[in-house]
């Protein structure tokens, strides 16, 4: 589909991040040592915050709606952005350095999903919001990779 509201493509984010934490999540269900494990966990728990927080945007009384009903056009064939979609339709199995790199390139690649939504934005807020998920992608990442090399010291 060619022409989109942003609250689509926001659904989609919401689902990306349940799909990646279910993966997850059989991933420590099936990890071969206890860290490996806690490592796997720790990613669920953080995709299904960022899957929370996304869909709070519908119900959480601020006033997105403005920018939530926006259309665009994206010929692209969106939501379906492939890189993203293999990401949470792959396996994850391997170290914690395995996991890290998956967690980031994800949260890297939606990083750059947002900020090319923000650099095509037709309103100020618009850029403002998906400015701020992209910075919230960016953060995220920061706190995945301090947190995982603390695992790997344990």
């Amino acid at each position: 589909m060619r022409y989109n509201q942003v609250k689509d493509l926001i659904e989609w984010a919401a689902g990306f991040h349940a799909r990646m934490a279910r993966q997850y999540s059989e991933a420590a269900e099936d990890a071969e040592n206890e860290r490996l494990e806690m490592a796997f966990n720790y990613l669920a728990s953080r995709e299904l915050k960022m899957k929370t927080g996304l869909e709070d945007l519908f119900h959480d009384g601020s006033d997105h709606s403005e920018v939530l009903e926006l259309w665009f056009d994206d010929s692209s064939d969106f939501p379906q952005p492939p890189e993203l979609d293999h990401l949470a339709e792959q396996t994850i199995t391997g170290t914690i350095e395995d996991a890290m790199r998956t967690a980031t390139s994800s949260h890297q690649r939606l990083q750059a999903l947002y900020e090319h939504r923000a650099a095509r934005a037709k309103i100020e807020p618009e850029e403002e919001f998906f400015n701020a998920l992209a910075q919230g992608h960016n953060s995220e990442i920061r706190n995945i990779m301090a947190s995982m090399e603390e695992l790997q010291g344990v």
